[in-house]
């Protein structure tokens, strides 16, 4: 399954889900089950190769953690981080998830 991605300027949607910790962009959530996580990740994997900025993630059963950063840039927040961080609040399974942490 493709998904398609029109890519515009990063919203300002991302700031009210993902987290500004040590110069990277985190995101914590939990789904109704793995089925729903994992089918996540997927869409987030579709916009990660479009983007061609990959993500640190974990996965545990019904949680996700991401967390976004540009290594070649030092490690630090860039416009790639900010534009897949707006893709990722625009993908409708994202809010069917609670965010944690915050």
């Amino acid at each position: 399954m493709r998904y398609e991605l029109t890519l515009t300027s990063p919203t300002t949607e991302f700031k009210n889900l993902f987290t500004t910790i040590n110069d990277g962009l985190e995101l914590r959530l939990r789904f109704i089950d793995f089925k729903t996580a994992f089918a996540f990740m997927q869409q987030v994997a579709e916009l990660a190769e479009k983007l061609n900025h990959h993500p640190e993630w974990r996965n545990v059963y019904n949680r996700v953690e991401i967390r976004l950063t540009t290594h070649d840039a030092g490690n630090t927040i860039t416009d790639k981080d900010r534009q897949l961080a707006a893709a990722i609040a625009e993908l409708d399974l994202v809010h069917q998830a609670e965010v944690e942490g915050r």
